[in-house]
């Protein structure tokens, strides 16, 4: 992928749907550094989750500030982005967008419940236990047609999935006017 100026991308989605492994692939072809938004939690979110108990919005705003924050540091500094966040809701998008002072696009891996419970069965050493997976999808607000991204299955291999989204976002890089 040839970006023109230093670029934000947000691999969203439910625990579970891969964001963390997408978003490595991603950065890794575009050229980018990796964040995932999980390492910014403050101890308490994520002992609260650890205990099956799902976050309010009090609990995610400093962290949504400090997930704006790392995306608006690695832009500072001339580097693409790409960072792997739940963003379930669009307050949080936008949220997200507004402490990076700059366009984020949003990539939604979007899978059924039925393939992201499997994974999350299948993967050690995670703090969000599947009994989480619910409030997830009754979280989740997909992205709406104005907002700045896509949404594309996870139902292929991981690096199938990264190529997609690379491929739409040089799609829409070309279409933009310069």
């Amino acid at each position: 992928m040839n970006t023109q100026a230093p670029q934000a991308i947000v691999v969203m989605g439910v625990a579970g749907s891969g964001k963390t492994t997408i978003a490595a692939l991603l950065a890794a072809r575009i050229g980018g550094d990796v964040v995932d938004a999980d390492d910014l939690h403050p101890a308490t979110n994520v002992a609260k989750m650890a205990a099956g108990t799902p976050l309010t919005d009090d609990d995610r705003w400093p962290w949504l500030a400090e997930v704006g924050a790392a995306i608006r540091k690695r832009l500072a500094a001339g580097r693409p982005v790409v960072v792997a966040c739940s963003a379930l809701r669009r307050v949080y998008r936008e949220s997200i967008t507004a402490g990076a002072g700059t366009p984020v696009q949003f990539a939604h891996l979007d899978g059924a419940h039925e393939l992201i419970a499997a994974r999350m069965a299948a993967r050690a050493g995670h703090f969000m236990p599947t009994g989480l997976l619910d409030s997830q999808f009754a979280t989740l607000e997909p992205l709406e047609p104005d907002e700045p991204g896509f949404a594309v299955a996870i139902d292929g291999s991981p690096d199938a999935t990264a190529e997609a989204i690379a491929f739409r976002l040089d799609d829409a890089r070309k279409a933009s006017p310069a």
